[in-house]
C-alpha cells in the first residue's frame, strides 16, 4: 500500500518509528522535521516512488496528509 510506503519513508528520514506516524505528522510535532530534513524527505520520496515534485508541491507539503494528497494528484493510488 502506498500510504504505508510513504509513512515508512517519512519514518526513516525523520528517525521516527513508522507506528507513531499519522496524516497529521508535521514539523510542528516531529522534532527532526526542519527545512533540511524536509528536502531529504522530498528527495527520498522522489527516488523511492519514481516521481518528481514541483517547487510549489514541495512548499505545500506541510504534513503527511498533504504529502499523500500531492502524490495522489500525480496519479498514484494512496
Amino acid at each position: 500500500m502506498l500510504k504505508e510506503r510513504v509513512f515508512k519513508i517519512i519514518g526513516q528520514v525523520m528517525n521516527v518509528p513508522f507506528e507513531e506516524l499519522n496524516e497529521r505528522s508535521s514539523p510542528e510535532n516531529l522534532e527532526r522535521w526542519d527545512s533540511f530534513q524536509h528536502m531529504n524527505l522530498v528527495l527520498a520520496l522522489e527516488e523511492e516512488l519514481k516521481i518528481k515534485f514541483t517547487d510549489e508541491e514541495i512548499v505545500r507539503m506541510g504534513d503527511a496528509g498533504i504529502i499523500l494528497e500531492v502524490i495522489q494528484n500525480k496519479g498514484m493510488k494512496v
